[in-house]
């Protein structure tokens, strides 16, 4: 991923949002080469309908499918399997939350059928594995947490900026009483408290968010440091590493003054263990919390610009109102299966997904929005390649 030497998809903000012509073009040069043994009329049908080889439903007898990836999805990953089985009793499906950069390795590698991700595939990721395709199953978001027992009025939402976060993660900003975060915040009475960073240990999305914002609103962390779903944290005396977003909300809450990033699924945990969350900057100017109309808007504003590989950031973006951490969750698909049987089930489940999956009774619960549905087309043709 970004955050290392000589890969494509540098982030900037108002600037290009998608990879390169790599990224754009590969899953339109292979979708011909994907359709596993289609017969000529099926092709052709599939041709002027792409969505037409999308099954209704799993193969009969007994189904298994496999996920992994990221910790943000993983909540409701697991009760989308767990509503699908009790609408198809002959397919199991396993998940686990071992964080996005295990989820695109191992959905690349052939280990899971399906990998979860809160980033793109990367140009590199698509030059070693052309078969491979990241489809948006829903819209997410990534909060700022901080552990502030001082902090007055009680329930304020602190106002934080890329710049402010970024000297805090280099330990060049070692207290929350500092001036330069006082004067984006008058009339708050800042704690006088070490300020203590958290990051990911792991191969992780949530790092790509938040270090993609680092880098969009601060040229000097994006020239020094980068963003990825791993980069060389700056070493800062007292900061941590957690396992996890449940490692993350855990660490905070063990913490006082400490500083974290975490996916919006794990919001009510956040507060429930005392953890505030703040309003960030957008590219305007704006200081918006995570809320659904602010998610929502920013999101909108990139509907008309997703390409049809889907490989989009969205972060930073122009929409005034817009919260500056949104995202797609990837499901990662080789398009390349096995077999006739598994291609079936792998196409029908995230096409559930996306469709039923995608209602106020299963995203709700995790603060997850549901695509637009010019999105849900672009994800519906992707799906249809599976073969």
């Amino acid at each position: 991923m970004a955050g290392q030497p000589g890969l494509e998809h540098r982030l900037v903000a108002l600037r290009s949002r998608v990879l390169g012509a790599v990224a754009a073009a590969l899953p339109l040069a292979l979708a011909a080469g994907c359709s596993g043994g289609t017969a000529p009329g099926e092709a052709a049908a599939a041709q002027a309908s792409p969505t037409a080889s999308i099954p209704a439903g799993p193969a009969n007898g007994p189904q298994s499918l496999s996920e992994t990836g990221s910790t943000l999805l993983y909540p409701l990953l697991r009760t989308w399997a767990a509503a699908y089985r009790q609408q198809h009793a002959n397919v199991s499906i396993t998940t686990a939350a071992t964080g996005s950069g295990k989820g695109i390795s191992e959905a690349s590698g052939g280990t899971v059928d399906i990998g979860a991700s809160d980033a793109y595939l990367s140009s590199g990721d698509l030059v070693t594995n052309r078969t491979m395709v990241n489809i948006p199953l829903a819209v997410s978001a990534q909060q700022v947490n901080y552990n502030l027992p001082g902090l007055r009025p009680a329930g304020t939402h602190l106002k934080l900026n890329g710049k402010i976060l970024a000297l805090m993660y280099q330990g060049a900003i070692t207290s929350w009483n500092d001036p330069r975060i006082a004067a984006i915040n008058p009339g708050v009475a800042l704690p006088h408290l070490r300020v203590v960073p958290l990051h990911r240990a792991e191969s992780a999305g949530d790092t790509f968010l938040f270090t993609s914002y680092l880098s969009t609103q601060d040229a000097a962390w994006d020239r020094v440091t980068g963003y990825g779903t791993t980069v060389n944290w700056p070493p800062v005396p007292g900061a941590r590493a957690e396992t996890r977003n449940t490692g993350m909300v855990a660490g905070c809450k063990a913490t006082p003054g400490c500083v974290a990033y975490i996916g919006i699924a794990y919001l009510s945990s956040a507060t429930a263990g005392g953890l505030g969350y703040a309003a960030l900057r957008n590219a305007l100017g704006d200081y918006e919390a995570p809320t659904p109309k602010t998610i929502g808007t920013a999101v909108s504003s990139f509907v008309s610009t997703t390409p049809v590989s889907e490989t989009i950031s969205m972060v930073d973006g122009p929409a005034v109102t817009g919260y500056p951490i949104v995202n797609y969750e990837y499901a990662i698909v080789n398009t390349r299966q096995q077999s006739a049987a598994k291609a079936r089930d792998i196409k029908a489940f995230l096409h559930w997904v996306i469709t039923a999956g995608n209602a106020p009774q299963y995203l709700d619960q995790f603060r997850f929005q549901p695509l637009p549905a010019s999105i849900v087309s672009l994800s519906d043709a992707q799906i249809a390649k599976i073969g």
